[in-house]
């Protein structure tokens, strides 16, 4: 309860080239669990990934799909309460049409939780006594059919044009509703028999303020789809990454096929969120929580803790990864309160990155190089081109503001699932990452070739081995190395519609992870 009424891989820059006829892409990074110290106490508004692309759902290319993901890690058989949202919380997509990095349009996604009945719950009478059962359900449920939960999660969204806080806000409905609901995470098979059936009843057509033409909403649990060897790339990248120093294997993985989030997806008309700018959007997510939270000594349900103050923004994702890898430890929390506009302050990270010196301490014997390996064109202007910029005639934006925004050109076609390539415009599919993201871009190979100085060495355009200007071979010894953290992800991993993301791992009966 508030006091007042609701108002707040391993990775590194990547990017390729086209002139001309061709493109140079904005760098990326790959993902973000658990990035700074403060967020790690407030797991349920740790934004984890951000994917932003044309859509490429048959039918459904003149849309643009952003799906949000938080809560990292999450176990399948994380029960008996699972994974729900904050409801003292603001999760937000921002979306910034021309370029100055402040949001010209915000998605606000405003969580509730409630008990049944009035707040008594399912009830059981065992003897003289009518007692509430401990669980969320109490017994299988089913699209159509959800009398046996105990607790409803339900959300609000709320469209904002302008200032976040104080623009004009509009609130999204559904068939006349404004009460949309996230189902149940997949407890297991005994309880919710068809998952996909039931998660499917909550893909919500909605009415947008001021759009051509209806979009979709989706919350709930999804499949982990960001592909990285994990553990050896934290445990000082225990792995010689590059290709034929380590199998290409899906075991490799240690998120896909073993770990769930929480997806936040919208699609949106493309002419709802391009304003009057030229096309390219930038876009970033965000959690807030009030400012202040005074625990309650005789907690409820209601009323755990009282909430008062204003929002306080303590989670940012646009290009993930940025924080864990590029962001020094005493300023991450800084970076994740922090807001595109302000991100001069955070220049010298991208002009002398840390992470190609750290990979150099690491492998520099291994690699057999007689010299250090990290590029040496210091300060990096490649990577300022790329990363805080956009690049001219691709995916820069009508007014230049350097910040850390994802960036997507939606004057570019979406490909189709068939023929997406996992390097996306390094694999000649321009409409993959780091133009924007969709789940099956295989980022973090990408990233560390980049990351050690690919853009020094000729990249082909049209065919034609061009260097970009940005900086000399003898800049980068190592930057035309096949760098990969063996973890491979394909479009053709994922679904080929709205909300893309699988449906996620079952709890029960007991799988791998369960009987570790």
């Amino acid at each position: 309860m508030r006091l007042s009424p609701k108002s707040l891989m391993t990775a590194a820059l990547a990017s390729t080239a086209l002139i001309g006829t061709g493109l140079m892409a904005a760098p990326s990074f790959a993902s973000s669990h658990r990035e700074a110290p403060a967020i790690t106490e407030k797991p349920k508004v740790d934004g984890t990934d951000f994917y932003m692309f044309r859509s490429y759902e048959p039918g459904r290319e003149d849309y643009v799909t952003f799906i949000a993901n938080y809560q990292p890690l999450q176990a399948p058989y994380g029960g008996p309460n699972y994974f729900t949202m904050d409801p003292d919380a603001l999760y937000e997509i921002h979306i910034d049409s021309d370029g100055d990095a402040i949001e010209d349009i915000t998605f606000q996604f405003d969580f509730d939780n409630n008990i049944v009945n009035g707040g008594d719950g399912i009830t059981l009478t065992i003897g003289d006594k009518t007692l509430p059962i401990p669980l969320r359900y109490a017994g299988p449920i089913a699209a159509g059919d959800t009398s046996a939960l105990n607790e409803t999660e339900s959300y609000t969204v709320t469209m904002i044009s302008g200032d976040r806080r104080s623009g004009t806000r509009n609130q999204i409905s559904s068939g006349g509703s404004f009460d949309l609901t996230k189902p149940l995470d997949y407890a297991g098979e005994k309880t919710i028999p068809d998952y996909e059936a039931y998660a499917n009843s909550y893909i919500y057509d909605i009415t947008i303020p001021g759009c051509s033409a209806p979009g979709k909403v989706f919350v709930g649990q999804r499949a982990e789809a960001f592909a990285v060897n994990l553990g050896e790339i934290f445990d000082l990248v225990n792995l010689v990454p590059l290709e034929g120093s380590i199998e290409q294997s899906r075991d490799n993985d240690e998120l896909v096929g073993k770990a769930n989030v929480t997806s936040i997806a919208m699609e949106v008309p493309i002419d709802c969120v391009t304003g009057s700018g030229n096309g390219v959007i930038g876009a970033w997510t965000t959690a807030s929580l009030p400012q202040a939270q005074i625990l309650d000594p005789i907690p409820t349900y209601e009323q755990p803790a009282l909430q008062g103050g204003a929002y306080v923004q303590v989670s940012r994702l646009s290009a993930p990864l940025v924080n864990e890898i590029v962001i020094g430890l005493p300023f991450k929390d800084l970076f994740n309160g922090s807001e595109p506009k302000d991100d001069a302050q955070a220049a010298d990270f991208v002009t002398h990155p840390t992470f190609p010196a750290l990979i150099d301490l690491l492998f520099r014997d291994a690699l057999g190089a007689p010299d250090n390996i990290a590029p040496s064109n210091l300060p990096r202007t490649d990577l300022v081109a790329a990363f805080l910029t956009g690049v001219e005639g691709v995916n820069q934006q009508s007014v230049v503001t350097p910040s850390e925004m994802m960036r997507l050109n939606t004057g570019i076609a979406p490909t189709p699932q068939a023929s997406q390539s996992n390097f996306g415009v390094a694999g000649n599919d321009l409409a993959g990452f780091p133009n924007g993201r969709r789940p099956g871009d295989d980022v973090v190979d990408i990233e560390l070739r980049v990351a050690m100085g690919a853009l020094c060495h000729d990249i082909p355009v049209g065919g034609v081995p061009t260097n970009l200007g940005f900086c000399e071979p003898e800049d980068a010894p190592v930057g035309d190395q096949p760098f990969t953290d063996g973890a491979p992800i394909d479009a053709r991993d994922v679904q080929n519609q709205f909300p893309y993301l699988n449906t996620p791992l079952k709890g029960s009966p007991r799988n791998e992870q369960s009987s570790q």
